[in-house]
């Protein structure tokens, strides 16, 4: 029910994802009046599970969280925790939903935050795992932590990379660049290195995740945040600049009908429908979150995500890599005490 388009959007996306996926079943969970034309759809594998209430793009957390306790949204993330759906997804509310899944799936052990993981396309034609990217905007060095051992378990769950290499975000590669939080962030995670808790490679810079030098870029809420919406507004104005030049004159159409081949590549590595789906990790259970103004085929890539990360174990390999590495997670003792 959820994101700019609603039903409009995420119907045929969940028919053409099942189509594309003869084993999985999908539990709809809205308003049954905008749900009608599912019965009969793909040989029973899908089923509507009713709600009453739903959660508004523009309602305040309070809101969703205290008083709609018969949302959509709700209801979706309360079948995770009863075991009856592997996952969930929704276009909605980001606020709304990271709350809710937080009061009714709760945090793992070990792990104080979660956080919200996504990919981005790099030049190497794959895509660089970033994580936090809005969940957290003041963290610790303990917090990065986390986040760099649910990010390699995220890329080792679904990206078929057995040590995915980690970078830490930072103004410089060298050791000594970045605040007190930064430095504290980078020794923690040679030790998980030196103790085979992750591969870290060693501190990034911004240029780095668009060239893929790492496999998982590392940062606090603040800074993701704003390098995702940067990287969608390059991505717009390239695109932009390409129609431009493609209408202004007969001589660029015709060198854009030469170089189309090439062109329509490019669109493809570079089209962030592709990679929708952000993982909110660090929770008793999977739940994925597409963006809100996703069109059907993105959306279908979220539910895609979502299915391969519940067959790949994700939320037992999350768990296993918290623990291994729980000594690191304890907060250093302040001065004193």
């Amino acid at each position: 029910m959820g994101g700019d388009h609603g039903p409009a959007v995420t119907l045929p996306a969940c028919r053409a994802f099942l189509q594309s996926h003869p084993h999985a079943h999908l539990l709809l969970v809205g308003l049954p009046d905008a749900l009608r034309e599912v019965a009969g759809w793909v040989d029973g594998r899908c089923s509507v599970v009713p709600a009453t209430e739903v959660v508004a793009m523009d309602d305040p957390v309070e809101v969703a969280l205290r008083r709609k306790k018969d949302s959509s949204m709700r209801v979706a993330i309360t079948l995770v925790r009863d075991g009856q759906a592997d996952a969930a997804v929704s276009a909605g509310n980001t606020g709304a939903l990271m709350a809710i899944a937080r009061y009714v799936l709760k945090t793992l052990d070990g792990i104080d935050r979660p956080a919200i993981a996504t990919q981005i396309p790099n030049a190497r034609g794959g895509a660089t795992t970033m994580l936090d990217l809005g969940a957290n905007v003041d963290c610790s060095a303990e917090h990065l932590l986390q986040f760099a051992l649910m990010g390699s378990a995220l890329v080792a769950a679904t990206g078929g990379r057995a040590q995915p290499s980690v970078g830490l975000l930072n103004i410089g590669e060298e050791v000594i660049k970045g605040n007190d939080v930064i430095k504290r962030a980078g020794q923690l995670l040679r030790e998980a290195a030196a103790r085979g808790d992750l591969n870290f490679h060693g501190n990034v810079e911004g240029n780095d995740i668009f060239k893929g030098t790492t496999d998982i870029v590392v940062c606090d809420g603040f800074v993701g945040n704003v390098a995702l919406k940067a990287s969608e507004g390059l991505a717009s104005m390239v695109g932009g600049f390409l129609r431009e030049e493609f209408e202004r004159n007969l001589y660029t159409r015709l060198v854009a009908l030469l170089a189309l081949p090439v062109l329509r590549a490019f669109k493809r590595r570079v089209d962030h429908r592709r990679y929708n789906g952000a993982a909110l990790l660090g929770l008793r259970g999977l739940v994925f979150k597409s963006h809100g103004s996703a069109d059907a085929l993105a959306f279908e890539h979220a539910l895609a995500r979502a299915y391969d990360a519940a067959g790949a174990q994700l939320l037992q390999r999350v768990q296993a890599g918290i623990a291994h590495a729980a000594p690191l997670l304890v907060p250093a003792p302040a001065a004193g005490d």
